[in-house]
């Protein structure tokens, strides 16, 4: 019974460490580049883009106000596209596990 009990100890610690690990992921900021800097994403945790920054000579002579609203326009198709993709995955993840039911707290996927 011991046994038992030091197994259920470590779960319980191994699934506050996964929760801090979470946390910290989620605060995770990167950029990406292309086209030698002319365009620049950043994204934070968890894959939600945060900014999109394109370059003025893609687009000729358009005005300021233009390339801000392509700029918004894209991080919210890109937002959009996320959630659906989330909620896809979640789907078929609740699916392939049937009807277990998981421990409170513990969220799929890992």
């Amino acid at each position: 019974m011991k046994d038992l009990m030091g197994l259920m100890k470590q779960a319980k610690e191994m699934q506050k460490n996964m929760a801090a690990a979470q946390a910290q992921v989620a605060d995770i900021i990167v950029e990406g580049r292309s086209g030698g800097g002319l365009v620049t994403v950043e994204l934070a945790g968890g894959g939600n883009m945060k900014s999109l920054k394109i370059d003025p000579s893609l687009f000729g002579s358009a005005e300021q106000d233009d390339m801000e609203m392509a700029e918004d326009l894209i991080v919210a198709a890109y937002q959009d596209a996320k959630v659906k993709l989330d909620e896809a995955q979640a789907k078929t993840m609740k699916d392939a596990m049937g009807d277990i039911p998981l421990p409170p707290g513990m969220n799929l996927p890992f």
